[in-house]
């Protein structure tokens, strides 16, 4: 017998999964009668889909339509801010309860990374898992729910700091320094690491604001 609880799961990950990958992007109106045809899914999910984006904010009411929701500029910072301290905390716990296998994956996923560096999207969706990583080696199911929330507001983000030039470089040595330090037991380093990785990633996506700005002024 079918479950539409799982249709209801399908549905909300399927449209989250688009934004996220920026089939859809802020200000983009989604409509029920296509997502149901685009996703096969009846328009029941798709519908309550919706209202649960809604009530997270990743949608927003325009007239009678919903669209992705967009992020101004104090809204943006005080998701990193948010973001930095979280991201911290599970770098500062993952160095004190990472198993030895969870930093191998971790060193294993640096070094295919590597081969990414040329390729902004796939390199953006590396780092993801990267962080999701850190996140399950802090070995506190709280913080992770909370940094998935803080990771699904980061889909609102019309563009992937990742792709500004020199960052890919750039993002796998911090990312270096972070896992170095989780690999000592160095929470102190570990936390300060992550949180300048944040910090580096904020300042490059101001300047690639101020640029698009610019261009188109």
């Amino acid at each position: 017998m079918h479950d539409p609880r799982a249709s209801q799961k399908d549905a909300y990950d399927l449209i989250l999964e688009a934004i996220d990958s920026h089939i859809y992007k802020p200000g983009d109106r989604l409509v029920e009668s296509e997502l149901a045809e685009r996703f096969g899914v009846s328009r029941t999910p798709i519908r309550e889909a919706l209202q649960r984006l809604e009530t997270q904010s990743l949608l927003t009411r325009d007239g009678r339509s919903l669209i992705v929701a967009s992020l101004d500029h104090s809204q943006l910072s005080e998701l990193y801010v948010v973001r930095g301290e979280l991201e911290g905390l599970a770098a500062r716990l993952a160095a004190r309860h990472a198993t030895p296998e969870e930093i191998k994956v971790l060193r294993d996923m640096m070094e295919a990374d590597q081969k990414l560096v040329g390729d902004p999207k796939a390199l953006s969706r590396a780092n993801r898992r990267f962080h999701k990583q850190i996140h399950l080696a802090s070995h506190n199911r709280f913080l992770v729910q909370q940094l998935d929330l803080v990771h699904r507001s980061m889909a609102l983000l019309a563009t992937t700091s990742i792709a500004a030039e020199g960052r890919g470089d750039e993002t796998l040595q911090e990312h270096e320094a972070i896992v170095s330090a989780i690999e000592a037991g160095d929470g102190d380093a570990a936390y300060k690491a992550l949180r300048d990785h944040i910090s580096e990633a904020f300042v490059t996506r101001l300047k690639l604001d101020a640029q698009a700005v610019e261009a188109a002024e």
